[in-house]
């Protein structure tokens, strides 16, 4: 089973995430033959973090939860909230597959909240445009019956091109941060 985590930081916990980072590494190095993408998003500024993406294919939701909540940063406090969700990795690779590398252009974490509605093949689609997208899925209920929303890791050239790729009429809010690829630098 594959699942979305988005660990959003709590405000000024900066000082404390960078005090935690190698036990952070160290804890995600244990999934790595798991990992599907991973990286920060990231504040206007483009350097400060505001919350950790993690897409992970785990056996089942206790494992998933477990992944979420025995996670160093947020066991210390660094985290606000999580948000943890069944997802369906339409591309079926990992973002180092992702034929754009890891740097270049800018990169997002768009995600729409929708309406519970049963999971049919119209609400889990690709878009037609599928050349800058790293990683795409539905959010999904943890029985996976039940479809939630979406998320998507890709390359724009800015927000408003990023939120694009997610018809607005789907979702009751859609939201951009800026992300880049994570992991050991």
């Amino acid at each position: 089973m594959e699942f979305f985590c988005y660990h959003r930081d709590r405000p000024g916990s900066l000082p404390l995430r960078d005090e935690l980072l190698e036990d952070h590494w160290s804890y995600m190095d244990q999934y790595a033959e798991e990992m599907i993408a991973r990286g920060p998003t990231l504040a206007d500024d483009g350097d400060t973090p505001t919350g950790s993406v993690h897409i992970v294919g785990l056996p089942d939701s206790a494992a998933a939860r477990a992944f979420a909540f025995d996670e160093p940063n947020y066991q210390a406090g660094v985290y606000r909230e999580v948000l943890l969700r069944r997802w369906r990795n339409l591309l079926g690779r990992t973002m180092w597959d992702f034929p754009g590398g890891p740097a270049e252009g800018d990169r997002y974490l768009v995600l729409g909240l929708g309406a519970r509605r049963t999971v049919d093949a119209g609400v889990v689609a690709l878009p037609p445009e599928r050349d800058e997208l790293i990683a795409y899925g539905p959010l999904l209920s943890d029985d996976g019956a039940a479809w939630l929303g979406t998320a998507a890791l890709l390359r724009a050239p800015d927000p408003d091109t990023a939120r694009a790729v997610l018809p607005p009429d789907r979702y009751a809010d859609i939201e951009v941060h800026a992300w880049t690829f994570g992991g050991r630098r």
